[in-house]
């Protein structure tokens, strides 16, 4: 489907910006073909729709693991708040919700490389939209690789009827000229873009304004995320990847080795060649004959011939499971070497022999990967935040005002937080450091608390005579 949305827009995207604002536009959507056809691979990989699964081999279900994996350890103990103000008290409220659901909209940009945060205001109420990869198409980048331009696509179902709308949005850097263009679409068929229609035709875009210029503004009214590897599909493009870019191939293999795994366990089953008298009539097919499954398995002799030997033979070779699933694991975990993932992330952890140094090397790694998706994703939300400040005032939803932001990250995948808590005890009663310092870190508690909890640290009260 995201080649077909990327052919409509490029079909009507200069002729949906004739319009009477009296600029001349004359632009593309920034998805070169390589691109478009590695999204939608990375968007059917992550479904389990992967055009090499078949019958034959099933999906392991590695590209949804390895975005889930990420986005939990980018998000393990996030914390990050919105202060200074009434507007910061304003903003706050509706940055909780941002947060209630960022981990699983985060996997989704894990997946497809990128998703974008949409502030926008209806009925009087700011909302963000947090948009997928596959429905933001970048029209223009800076110097920086900043997307500065881009096209949002919504889709909605009415009675026999689809719906598309475009919303355009493009920043002007020099003149901090702000534009955001709407464009309707109707069509019987969900292949195909349909006629332009007016926004008042379907409810819910009736109060959305076909164009909107706004002054003075400094950067995009969008928060783009982005997944900060580099990237070896199109290297001229600034487009971003998906955070299993690099394992397509190998993640084809590792579904094929399971494949041949769960193969060699029905293979290998106990098999018997019986007369065909002991055969049953099948379930399915009422002419099919067939033995009985599993348990109900039957073992029967039909006399025995000149030699005596028994009218049956039981097939029960040796099964070669050692073998393959050493083989899958071999893979897996050079999945998690292109993927930036220390072993045994995703592969058995039991069969990883490494030296200190290589625990420690591949510990590194996989923080190395973290550490920058966290960087990538608090500079998203700095800009949704300036957007949602500038609706804010823009539809005056709450009083001018100062806000400051925080981000708190865990380190634990580098740091092992029980072993750092132990040495900390143990310089603690050492006297190296102050014995409140250890339980301020312990127990999450004020100096002044933690001097509180020491042993026979109670005043005493002198009485004066």
């Amino acid at each position: 489907m995201f080649n077909k949305i990327l052919g409509w827009i490029r079909s009507v995207i200069n002729k949906m910006f004739n319009t009477n604002i009296g600029t001349k536009f004359n632009v593309d959507i920034a998805i070169s073909n390589k691109m478009s056809t590695a999204i939608n691979l990375w968007d059917k990989m992550y479904k389990d729709e992967a055009p090499w699964l078949n019958d034959n081999v099933i999906s392991t279900g590695l590209p949804a693991a390895i975005s889930r994996e990420l986005a939990t350890s980018t998000l393990v103990e996030f914390e990050s708040e919105i202060t200074g103000s009434k507007r910061a008290d304003f903003l706050a409220e509706k940055y909780k919700k941002i947060k209630k659901n960022l981990r699983k909209n985060l996997e989704y940009g894990c997946s497809l490389g990128s998703m974008v945060l949409k502030p926008y205001v209806s009925n009087g109420q700011l909302f963000v939209d947090i948009v997928k990869g596959i429905n933001f198409f970048p029209v223009e980048y800076d110097s920086n690789e900043e997307c500065t331009a881009g096209i949002f696509v919504s889709r909605k179902i009415e009675g026999n009827y689809y719906f598309t709308r475009l919303e355009y949005h493009k920043l002007d850097i020099g003149n901090k000229h702000y534009t955001i263009i709407n464009k309707a679409y109707k069509s019987t068929n969900e292949e195909i873009l349909g006629q332009e229609i007016s926004l008042n035709s379907i409810s819910d875009w009736k109060d959305i304004d076909d164009i909107v210029e706004i002054d003075n503004i400094e950067k995009p009214l969008f928060g783009y995320f982005k997944i900060p590897f580099a990237n070896t599909i199109d290297p001229d493009s600034p487009i971003s990847v998906s955070v299993y870019s690099r394992a397509v191939k190998l993640i084809e293999e590792a579904d094929k080795q399971f494949s041949r795994l769960l193969w060699e366990f029905e293979g290998t089953e106990l098999a018997i060649d019986a007369d065909p008298t002991a055969l049953q009539s099948s379930k399915i097919i009422s002419d099919k004959l067939e033995l009985p499954k599993l348990k109900e398995r039957l073992f029967r002799a039909f006399g025995s011939n000149k030699e005596g030997k028994a009218f049956y033979e039981i097939f029960s070779p040796e099964i070669r499971e050692t073998a393959l699933y050493k083989g899958f694991n071999d893979i897996l975990k050079r999945i998690e070497f292109v993927c930036g993932l220390a072993y045994g992330t995703i592969s058995d952890p039991e069969l990883i022999e490494k030296t200190a140094t290589e625990i420690r090397s591949a510990k590194q790694r996989s923080y190395a990967t973290v550490k920058d998706i966290q960087t990538a994703l608090e500079d998203a939300l700095e800009d949704t935040i300036y957007a949602m400040d500038v609706l804010t005032t823009l539809y005056h939803l709450a009083p001018l005002g100062k806000y400051e932001t925080s981000y708190t990250w865990d380190d634990s995948i580098l740091v092992d937080a029980k072993e750092e808590q132990t040495v900390m005890m143990q310089e603690a009663n050492m006297g190296y450091i102050k014995k409140e310092i250890y339980l301020m870190k312990r127990y999450g508690v004020t100096e002044e608390q933690a001097k509180k909890m020491l042993p026979n640290q109670e005043e005493t009260t002198v009485n004066e005579e």
